[in-house]
């Protein structure tokens, strides 16, 4: 569980994020949404530690990151996996190679011990016929999958993952979304998701918060988020035309 209070931050004098709080539960996709600079990426950011709030506490299980020292945040590192918007796979490297990464910079396993562990994570999604393939061999959609092995391969109790949608088909969206999700329930992984893809909300919001001028606006869940009456949320849903169908379905 990471729980966030009272979370402030600014740059240059404008207020970014504003007195912003929330748990995020294990074994739930927790989506971060709203606007272009509505603070999304800022708050994914201070959750994760890239960046220092001016006020408020982040606390992993208790653990308040916010006083942590660069040794407590190396630890804190290994318990982490983190997905990023364009994968970021080392073109250099095999896809196997790519997911044994993170093994050979934090573990102590030995290197048959290593293989073996990257290539479960590799079977976990499927990818494991492509172990010995490079990056630019891969569609969008399995970068992403290896991606998403690679991210798991520590065990990570605390899974990041900022627009992992992006620039894919819808149908191979709903896979990675899917994907995360079933790894999330079937880990008790404590999931927290930064996206603008309406599908996803609407198919792996466990958990959503919806931040709007820098201030949590609204905080639900997929079905909760059909009925809302916040003016400002509705605006910005009724720009989707999945939510905008669904509603209307709704009302009927």
């Amino acid at each position: 569980m990471i729980e966030i209070s009272s979370i402030y931050k600014s740059f240059e004098e404008q207020v970014v994020l504003n007195n912003i709080s929330a748990v995020f539960d294990d074994g739930k996709t927790n989506l971060i949404i709203g606007k272009s600079g509505a603070g999304k990426t800022v708050l994914l950011k201070c959750i994760v530690g890239l960046v220092t709030p001016e006020k408020g506490k982040i606390a992993y299980d208790g653990r308040d990151i916010t006083t942590f020292n660069k040794k407590e945040m190396m630890l804190l590192r290994r318990e982490i996996g983190m997905l990023f918007q364009n994968a970021a796979l080392f073109d250099s490297m095999s896809v196997l190679e790519n997911v044994m990464f993170p093994l050979d910079m934090f573990s102590d396993m030995t290197y048959n011990e290593r293989v073996k562990r990257a290539q479960f994570c590799l079977d976990r999604v499927n990818m494991l016929e492509a172990q010995d393939k490079s990056p630019d061999e891969l569609s969008g959609g399995m970068q992403k999958r290896a991606a998403i092995a690679r991210a798991i391969a520590l065990g990570p109790k605390y899974l990041f993952c900022d627009e992992p949608n992006s620039g894919l088909d819808p149908q191979t969206s709903l896979k990675i979304d899917e994907l995360i999700h079933d790894i999330t329930k079937e880990y008790g992984i404590t999931t927290i998701v930064n996206t603008h893809d309406m599908n996803s909300v609407m198919g792996i919001g466990d958990h959503i918060l919806f931040l709007a001028g820098g201030q949590l606006s609204w905080e639900g869940n997929k079905d909760e988020i059909l009925h809302t009456d916040n003016e400002t949320l509705n605006s910005f849903l009724f720009s989707s035309d999945l939510v905008k169908k669904v509603k209307e379905m709704g009302m009927k």
